[in-house]
């Protein structure tokens, strides 16, 4: 049997308050990923969720505000522990759902190549960047396209439909 696709979760922002917690810059739209009790993996370790809160809290509906958590992580008791996550990468595993035929998934798009309406080649994706208004591709090249701009989706290839000028250096 094969093993379940791993999927990029979030990032360690930087460490918060004195007690080992950190906050986590989430890539993700599952907030069961910070459950107490739930698995996310690093490079080289493994860390058990102690306890999670949205930072900045749910609005007046119950849905996250922001795409930051506040986490805590078993064996992460000081804030020195929690300086030294700055950065790591954290992975999940593939919950098992059928994903909506109109999501796309932050690691499909790395790599992928980017082309205008017309087939323009506009660069590579190195990577997707949260940002408040609309998730960003950053590009190789260092050009940062907003995900609403993006029409089609595909393994590899992205379609976009940006307006004129925002690539223009």
């Amino acid at each position: 049997m094969a093993e379940p696709p791993v999927l990029e979760v979030g990032r360690v922002v930087k460490a918060h308050g004195i007690r080992g917690e950190v906050v986590v810059e989430a890539v993700t739209n599952r907030p069961e990923r910070f459950a107490a009790g739930a698995e996310l993996q690093a490079t080289d370790r493994t860390f058990v969720i102690r306890s999670a809160t949205i930072q900045g809290g749910p609005d007046p509906l119950g849905r996250p505000t922001r795409t930051r958590w506040i986490v805590g992580l078993e064996g992460v008791a000081t804030r020195r522990d929690a300086e030294l996550l700055r950065g790591t990468v954290l992975y999940g595993e593939a919950l098992g759902e059928l994903p909506d035929e109109d999501e796309v998934w932050v690691h499909e798009l790395i790599g992928a190549d980017v082309v205008g309406l017309d087939g323009t080649a506009l660069g590579r994706v190195a990577a997707v960047e949260a940002n408040p208004a609309s998730d960003l591709l950053v590009l190789e090249a260092g050009g940062l396209v907003p995900m609403v701009f993006v029409v089609e989706a595909a393994p590899g290839r992205v379609v976009v439909d940006p307006p004129e000028g925002l690539l223009d250096l």
